[in-house]
Order: C-alpha cells, then structure tokens, then sequence
C-alpha cells in the first residue's frame, strides 16, 4: 500500500546520485537536491492526512524529525564553511524527536547494554582525533543516537511475536543512521573511509525512509482492527 506513495522519495534519491553534485562548491540548488528525499518523505506522511498525525503523537514527532533532518543536510552542505557543529545539533534535536517516537516500552535493558558497549567503542576510536568542544559535543551526539538505537531496537520483540514489519523498519533504520553517522565521524575526524559519501548517503536515504515507514505502523494498526 505505502510503495506508491514512496515514488517520489526514491525518484529524489536516484536525482541525487545521478547529479552527483561536487560537495567543494555548495550552493543552494547542491542543499535543495540532497535535502529533495526528506522533503518527499514530509509528504510521504502528511499523504496519510492530518487527521492521522492529529491522532498519532509518534507520527507527528517522526514528522518533526525529518524536519530537523532537512535542516541539518542543509548546514552540513556548508560544513567546511563552519557549520558543521549547526547540523550536528539539528541532528540532535532529530534523535530525541526519534526517541521520544519510539517510546520507553518495552525496556529491553539488554539492547540498551549493546548499544552502551558500541557507543562507548566508537567513542573510543574516535576521541583521540577529536579537539576543542567536538572532545564533548560528539560525546553528547553519540549518547544520543546511541539512546535513539536502543529504543528502536528494544521495540523488536522476537520471541514475543509482538514485533511488527514497521518496528522491524524503525530497527533497521536506526541502525543504519548509525552506520551512516559513524561513517561520517571516522571519515571527518580520523582518516579518509573509501567511497565515504556513497556509504554515507545511502544508509542515510535508506534510515530515514525505515524510519518514516515506521511512522505509519498506527494506521496500519487501526485498520487492523476495523477489519477485525
């Protein structure tokens, strides 16, 4: 049912890839072309009408994400210009919007200690290349995708049966994003990662597409019920 409504996003990705637009020169038609499949997922979810975001908070908040997320692509076009901390902090307020989504239940204290464990190792790697307030910002950033990750991936409940391909996207998208971001930090701050901005913008495109799928879980829900 959602693939339709996902064309537009995935015609917006192939423009980006095709285009290729050199990252040395950023200009506003470079931000607008990297930021055109969020843009199409804002649409994406408001294609399933207000009245579903008025009744679902974690869509409105997944919403508000994306939002955040287009604005954080757009300071990161410029980060060799200074604004690479300006991303980062939209990038913030993105995972708590995701977090807060996803909710507190059920706990899963187990994935929180895995995450805790990668979180604090990719911060290991990281730390001895990171100077002035990135020595901390990236600590900050890190604890906070790390809590996004957790909370995505304590929503999969295998043994339980009470996953659901929407929790399973919300999982996977998370654990992309991280990818995506890891890949970002080793290749600015430590050494030059191979085919970095491929990697990077392809889990990127891939997370936050998962993610806003996920956000359609609730409608899918109710019209469970209704048939039921």
């Amino acid at each position: 049912i959602e693939g339709p409504k996902l064309v537009p996003f995935f015609k917006a990705t192939c423009v980006y890839f095709v285009l290729w637009l050199p990252t040395s020169s950023p200009s506003w038609f470079s931000a607008l072309i990297k930021c055109l499949p969020i843009f199409c997922l804002w649409v994406f979810l408001l294609a399933h009408g207000i009245s579903f975001l008025g009744a679902h908070s974690s869509a409105r908040k997944i919403l508000a994400g994306l939002i955040f997320s287009a604005l954080g692509d757009a300071f990161l076009i410029w980060q060799e210009q200074g604004y690479f901390s300006h991303g980062l902090f939209m990038f913030a307020i993105t995972h708590i919007l995701y977090s807060s989504a996803f909710g507190m239940k059920p706990l899963n204290l187990r994935a929180g200690l895995v995450i805790s464990v990668i979180s604090g190792l990719s911060y290991t790697l990281l730390y001895p290349y990171l100077s002035g307030p990135f020595t901390y910002l990236v600590a900050v950033y890190i604890a906070l995708i790390g809590f996004m990750g957790w909370r995505a991936i304590a929503g999969v409940q295998l043994a339980n049966d009470l996953w659901t391909w929407t929790k399973l996207s919300a999982c996977l998208g998370a654990v992309l994003f991280m990818v995506s971001d890891l890949t970002i930090a080793v290749n600015k701050f430590c050494f030059p990662v191979p085919h970095s901005r491929a990697i990077i913008m392809a889990t990127y495109y891939a997370a936050q597409m998962l993610i806003a799928l996920s956000a359609v879980e609730c409608q899918d829900a109710d019209a469970a019920r209704k048939r039921a």
